[in-house]
């Protein structure tokens, strides 16, 4: 068991904090507090935009929403939030609720040792590894070789007509990419959620996400990056590449502030549009 004093902040996420602390911090900060800093100020420190804070006022529980945005970003781990905190002067937060976080912060990395070793699962059909067989239109029917794509596209309906053109310009030419479109190459039948998670992490190199208002609204769409993102602290191994091809009324998505985006909307560089995205989407 970790002691208090061999906890690495810095190697553990945000996510590792439970409800209970959650609750207490917002408690703390929730409330505007003319004298200290509250959930405004920290929202800032994390570099979330005057329109993003706006949006959270909105909120019952502002803080609440902020913590959850954050910690979608690379940079949100446990030491951050601390030293966020610190800045912001708010050391008796640290302080009264050193012990929940530490405690939270143990039971991490208990959970992180005692994760279970993959091993073959069996069934009444015989032996079968986890990775799931048949549920794209050209996975081997004995499920020795899944099929594989360049990339898993993110979207929501109204943006199927884009999804199209895609199609168009990355596998039917010169650029020859491989493409997982949810609507057409997965098979009816199994469970969206499970499908799409195994798709992403293992059957998929890159993620492109086609970013729109519809976007903003969609569960799935939401599930899809959040799910890329915990796979990939700071897009490093999974790259996400989000795409904009029309303009948009509501603020672009925090969580995919610190990705460079490949914009269809500017006429100037529309020509090198598909070639930028194509060349992206190729490297190993």
């Amino acid at each position: 068991m970790a002691s208090k004093s061999s906890i690495d902040y810095e190697a553990i996420p945000v996510t590792a904090l439970n409800c209970s602390f959650r609750k207490k911090l917002g408690l703390y900060l929730n409330p505007t507090n003319a004298v200290a800093a509250d959930w405004r100020t920290v929202a800032e420190m994390m570099d979330f935009t005057y329109l993003e804070i706006k949006n959270f006022e909105k909120r019952e529980y502002p803080f609440e929403k902020v913590l959850t945005e954050w910690e979608t970003r690379p940079e949100s781990t446990v030491a951050n939030l601390l030293s966020i905190l610190e800045k912001a002067e708010r050391k008796d937060v640290i302080s009264d609720l050193k012990d929940i976080i530490d405690d939270d912060c143990r039971k991490y990395l208990e959970r992180q040792m005692r994760k279970p070793v993959q091993v073959p699962v069996v069934d009444s059909c015989g032996p079968r590894t986890q990775e799931r067989e048949g549920i794209t239109l050209y996975d081997d029917p004995q499920g020795l070789t899944p099929e594989t794509f360049d990339a898993f596209i993110c979207y929501c309906q109204s943006d199927f007509q884009f999804v199209h053109e895609m199609i168009k310009q990355l596998e039917q030419t010169e650029c020859n990419l491989k493409l997982c479109v949810f609507d057409r190459d997965v098979l009816p039948g199994s469970c969206v959620w499970t499908i799409t998670s195994e798709l992403i992490e293992k059957r998929c190199k890159r993620m492109v996400v086609v970013i729109s208002d519809d976007y903003l609204d969609s569960d799935a769409c939401d599930f899809q990056t959040k799910f890329a993102l915990s796979l990939c602290p700071g897009a490093r191994s999974k790259r996400l590449i989000p795409v904009v091809y029309k303009s948009m009324k509501r603020p672009f998505p925090s969580i995919l502030r610190f990705l460079t985006i490949c914009d269809y909307t500017r006429p100037r560089t529309q020509d090198w549009f598909w070639m930028r995205l194509a060349k992206a989407l190729s490297l190993p």
